[in-house]
């Protein structure tokens, strides 16, 4: 019988299971329990070695996606190594993302994952498996945004809002590979604190206007492209700093409403951009992050830093979740071993 007509290895895998939604992070009740894992025919089986905890995983499991199936496993991000599938497949390492997992079917905070064969992707060598499984949501966010509003292009002007959270250090990183002249935009007076491929220009939006200072920084022209991760707090100030045919790209909101200079946006001539990575496959996630494998090869993209004290075992997934629910600026990682 050849490798390809085995039957699916069936593993005993340990889950973070949630049984139902809770008011709050704090509520939160999480348990481990152990469960048959297999693959289906089409999929590869992969022992987790990290999996990143994001900010949409603490708002399924506390209410905020309707959408969200319980009880589940949660969890979109992770690393790992195939033990099982193709035989050519097996003992590659790898990582990935997705927007239904751990939201619409079971998820990645466990020792294994059953996942398409198409949705893995070759985990870069140089990075560990907790810098690999970091990756996932905000590279696959910020890069999103600039497929759908137009890839920055040399000596383009993008402006950053929320510059220090990590969809804003991911688009800095990327807009910066490309070319692009990268300001930021942070709520009060601090350096930009990630990786860049040149200087990046910081306002404190506590100090200054933040769409006069744009105008300065760029010669009077305005940003070509404002990223903006906020969402309704710096919605006037993105739309007021955009240049003639700028776009801004929206990923987050606090309150859904906002006021709308139609005028200004149609003499302006700009695009909104919406952005929803939940909408994205797995298979779909995977091509995005292959796009953005040649920065990691290059250097030009490096993942974020993982402190030891972020890294938590599936036993205390429950802190986990707290730490992101309290606006760790840590890249939050469960490590199943």
């Amino acid at each position: 019988m050849s490798a390809l007509q085995k039957s699916p290895l069936a593993v005993d895998a340990r889950c973070v299971r949630l049984a139902a939604k809770a008011a709050d992070a704090a509520s939160l009740a999480p348990a481990v329990e152990r469960r048959k894992l297999s693959r289906a025919a089409g999929e590869v089986l992969i022992e987790i070695k990290a999996a990143a905890v994001n900010p949409s995983d603490v708002k399924a499991a506390t209410g905020s996606m309707a959408y969200a199936v319980f009880p589940r496993t949660p969890g979109r991000d992770y690393a790992g190594v195939i033990i099982d599938g193709p035989s050519e497949t097996i003992g590659r390492e790898v990582f990935g993302s997705s927007g239904d997992l751990g939201i619409r079917r079971d998820g990645t905070h466990a020792t294994h994952l059953a996942i398409e064969a198409d949705a893995v992707v070759e985990k870069p060598t140089s990075m560990s498996w907790e810098e690999a499984a970091g990756i996932g949501v905000p590279f696959i966010t910020a890069m999103e945004g600039f497929r759908r509003a137009g890839l920055p292009k040399q000596d383009e002007a993008v402006l950053v809002m929320g510059v220090n959270g990590k969809v804003g250090q991911a688009a800095v990183q990327i807009a910066s590979w490309r070319g692009a002249r990268v300001i930021g935009v942070a709520r009060k007076s601090e350096p930009y604190e990630g990786h860049a491929n040149a200087k990046v220009k910081v306002i404190d939006a506590s100090a200054v206007e933040v769409a006069t200072r744009v105008r300065e920084l760029t010669g009077g022209n305005g940003a070509d492209i404002v990223f903006n991760t906020v969402g309704d707090p710096y919605f006037q100030a993105a739309s007021k700093s955009l240049a003639l045919r700028g776009r801004q790209i929206l990923i987050a909101a606090i309150h859904p409403i906002v006021p709308f200079d139609i005028l200004e946006f149609y003499r302006g001539q700009h695009s909104y951009v919406g952005v929803d990575t939940l909408a994205l496959s797995s298979v779909a996630t995977a091509a995005v992050l292959r796009e953005l494998s040649p920065g990691f090869a290059s250097g030009h993209l490096k993942p974020f830093p993982i402190r030891p004290a972020a890294i938590y075992p599936l036993d205390d997934a429950k802190r986990a979740f707290v730490a992101v629910a309290g606006s760790s600026r840590d890249r939050v990682i469960l490590r199943p071993a």
